[in-house]
């Protein structure tokens, strides 16, 4: 991988890939790394059989991680107990 995160950082990235309604298109938009170097970072900070669960999800017919597949009704995800995301810059309760 290319880029260096430090702990926080990577552990959005993970929190991010783990969340199906999250496509990896927002991902790169905030971190600027690929689907493929997101992969690559989930296999090498999981353990084997995490990752494999992970990627067994991501590759089902019901994950929406990509906005090509995306169901059209589905618009942009946002928790209610968070307020406003803007490049990964969350503010506090």
């Amino acid at each position: 991988m290319t880029k260096e995160f430090n702990l926080i950082q990577t552990d959005r990235i993970i929190e991010m890939a783990w969340e199906d309604r999250t496509p990896f298109e927002a991902i790169k938009f905030q971190f600027g790394i690929s689907e493929s170097q997101v992969i690559e970072m989930m296999r090498t900070e999981l353990k084997p059989s995490s990752f494999r669960l992970w990627r067994k999800r991501v590759n089902s017919g019901t994950s929406q991680k990509h906005l090509m597949k995306r169901n059209p009704e589905i618009s942009r995800f946002k928790c209610t107990r968070q307020k406003a995301i803007s490049h990964n810059k969350i503010s506090k309760r």
